[in-house]
């Protein structure tokens, strides 16, 4: 479940000014403290999303990257054992196996 930053707007109590609390996605939002039911309002927080910085980082999730070499000529720089290192316009045996990455 999601953790949410509540900021008292008055006096904070023992949880101080700003506190975290665990919610459902579907829960409203608090407008008062679970312990002194001062008035509260709910902060916009940071979120941390990482994402893959190399080929390899993103050949081991699934993805396939491609990357355009000339007119109708792409470089898979993600490539797999077995597949082609460079796909063809008009050439359908170098196109990647995507049934091999993709899962439920």
């Amino acid at each position: 479940m999601p953790v949410y930053e509540y900021e008292h707007i008055e006096e904070p109590c023992h949880r101080g000014k700003m506190f975290d609390v665990t919610q459902s996605i579907h829960d409203k939002a608090l407008s008062k403290c679970p312990d002194c039911a001062g008035a509260v309002r709910k902060l916009i927080s940071r979120t941390s999303i990482s994402t893959p910085k190399s080929n390899r980082e993103l050949r081991d999730l699934g993805f396939t990257k491609l990357v355009k070499r000339d007119d109708g000529v792409y470089e898979n720089v993600t490539a797999r054992d077995g597949e082609s290192r460079v796909m063809e316009r008009g050439k359908p045996e170098t196109v990647p196996n995507l049934s091999k990455t993709i899962r439920d």
